[in-house]
């Protein structure tokens, strides 16, 4: 491409602007709107793929021993635990230690323990910890037919569940976002059609004067970019003062809450927005001016 053309096409963009600056507006706004949902729900289906990877960080097999079972045999097993395929992490829990944290729970009726004198009926355990909490059931099942082993719990019923709910929120996250993108797509298209069909006499002329389809295309196609980089610093700026303040809110009455911090996330999301904008103003360009070059 011609350094003269390129001009062209860049003078080509500024002038429709200015001759067409409500319309310009109204799509730069239009598009602002677009990508603001789209980024307000990729920002919340990016928050749930954390909850759900915070969830499964949380599951681990209560391995509980057998009350004949010695402390030296209790570690000799820690280490076949620890070298076990998929194992992380594994603490080994005294009977002690467990029934103080029992009387934690309890709180203010652990007095319900004193009929026990000074007995302690819970049995010394291991938390094992998975690197793919998606092996869990295997695990456990492996880990019961250890010697001195009297069971290996990780809340069954619980887990599959879970497992079943957190494979459909990222099912149901992700089809949601390629839903939004088409939507959003849909909508700037539309936007930038209006545009189109008020210079559609321009078009035509220009058309038989032999212009290329191209030549004609070009100008559409950076004035889409231009108006989805302008839509997508608005949705950008707002989103991070939405997410910003949102945040500070769910902090102050949830402060362990598992949300994904501002940085770097929001500059990621930024950056998506701003090329996703650019993308989807070219795009919609393109499809919007294919109707108006068959004259």
């Amino acid at each position: 491409m011609k350094i003269s053309t390129l001009e062209y096409f860049v003078r080509e963009v500024f002038n429709s602007l200015k001759r067409n600056n409500w319309m310009s507006v109204a799509s730069v706004g239009t598009v602002a709107v677009s990508l603001f949902i789209f980024g307000m729900f990729l920002m919340l289906v990016m928050n749930m793929n954390k909850m759900v990877e915070s969830l499964e960080s949380q599951v681990q097999i209560k391995v509980y021993l057998k009350d004949n079972f010695s402390r030296d045999d209790a570690r000799d097993l820690e280490v076949d635990l620890k070298n076990m395929q998929g194992v992380e992490k594994v603490t080994f829990v005294p009977k002690e230690e467990a029934m103080e944290k029992f009387k934690e729970r309890l709180g203010d009726q652990k007095t319900l323990l004193e009929a026990l004198d000074d007995t302690n009926p819970l049995p010394d355990s291991f938390e094992v910890m998975l690197i793919q909490p998606e092996l869990v059931k295997t695990a456990a099942e492996a880990i019961e037919k250890y010697e001195g082993v009297e069971a290996a719990k990780y809340g069954q019923d619980v887990m599959e569940h879970l497992f079943d709910i957190t494979r459909l929120i990222r099912i149901f996250g992700f089809a949601l976002m390629f839903v939004l993108a088409l939507a959003t797509l849909f909508i700037i298209a539309n936007t930038i059609r209006l545009t189109v069909f008020a210079r559609r006499k321009e078009i035509a002329i220009m058309k038989y004067v032999g212009a290329t389809d191209w030549f004609i295309r070009w100008p559409f196609v950076l004035e889409g970019m231009v108006m989805g980089l302008f839509g997508s610093l608005i949705a950008s700026i707002i989103l991070r003062f939405s997410y910003a303040g949102i945040t500070a809110k769910i902090y102050s009455t949830l402060a362990f809450f598992p949300l994904i911090p501002e940085y770097p996330f929001l500059d990621y999301v930024t950056c998506v927005v701003m090329l996703g904008g650019m993308i989807m103003g070219a795009i919609g360009s393109a499809v919007s001016i294919k109707r108006f070059l068959k004259v």
